[in-house]
């Protein structure tokens, strides 16, 4: 069985990362620049953003967090927002989630430039990546394909069974799939016989946000298993949507919790805001 780590793969894109970085900043006189934008003081939040934040440094890249009180409007935050999209030295904002129940997703969702929405969440760029055109790509499902390029697990051919359909990973993992020439069987929580469904596939990307979930009688024997999940058990252990010792001993290859996944969030966020910060200036020539 393979246990398919992150760092290797982090490690590869982060120094692309900072190699295109620092062609651009020579190039253009500046560095490419993200701003997280924080509501409220979310332990998680404060977390992942500051990590956001000193990898974009490491990498060469200007940072800023941009934080509002929990209490902060709607009004508020799209203010500051607008103002980003308008600042030419910003080429990648972030609106950290969850946001307070004041906010409509539906609505914020519209927020960001499509250019600078290097979550890719937008519904252009959602539109964009399900036609198959150039786009920002949304970093998890992008960190999944890159995980199985790098350790050579082609899906083309392939029968994938996704588990999951949110707009963050469900639904963008299906197409980016669909578009590796894979066959996808798209499920999530009121699939009937889920369990007979899922053990069809070569290929399963757990994405139902469920502690371990997924034992060893949902997996084909020699299975790929890529665990999307991050939970937190009342003893505080941190688990994935699949039972990762049960499943271990029945697939090919599996990614594990922590240190598969979730590592290469950051790496596929960065990679997106030099690529924003290299699009915008393409664009500037090109006027």
């Amino acid at each position: 069985m393979l246990q398919l780590q992150a760092k290797p793969v982090v490690e590869e894109i982060q120094s692309k990362t900072a190699e295109k970085t620092k062609a651009f900043t020579a190039k253009h006189g500046r560095k490419p620049k993200l701003t997280v934008v924080l509501v409220g003081e979310n332990p998680a939040s404060v977390i992942y953003t500051r990590k956001k934040g000193e990898t974009a440094m490491k990498l060469g890249m200007e940072s800023e967090i941009i934080a509002f009180p929990w209490s902060a409007t709607p009004e508020q935050v799209r203010a500051t927002i607008d103002r980003l999209n308008g600042d030419a030295n910003v080429d990648g904002i972030l609106i950290q989630r969850p946001l307070p129940p004041s906010f409509k997703e539906e609505e914020v969702l519209y927020w960001v430039s499509p250019e600078k929405d290097v979550d890719a969440f937008h519904p252009i760029n959602a539109g964009r990546l399900m036609l198959g055109l150039p786009s920002f790509q949304p970093c998890t499902p992008a960190g999944v394909m890159e995980i199985l390029r790098h350790y050579k697990i082609n899906p083309s051919g392939k029968l994938a069974c996704v588990i999951g359909r949110s707009s963050i990973v469900g639904k963008p993992m299906a197409a980016l799939l669909l578009q590796a020439n894979a066959t996808v069987l798209h499920t999530h929580s009121k699939t009937p016989d889920l369990k007979a469904i899922c053990r069809q596939a070569d290929l399963v990307v757990a994405a139902i946000g469920k502690p371990e979930a997924i034992d060893a009688s949902y997996i084909k024997e020699g299975a790929v298993v890529i665990d999307v999940g991050i939970n937190r058990t009342e003893s505080g252990k941190v688990v994935g949507d699949v039972a990762y010792d049960d499943v271990a001993q029945k697939c090919s290859a599996i990614t594990p919790v922590p240190g598969g996944v979730g590592p290469m969030t950051i790496a596929i966020l960065l990679q997106n805001t030099i690529w924003a910060a290299e699009q915008r200036e393409a664009q500037k020539v090109s006027r």
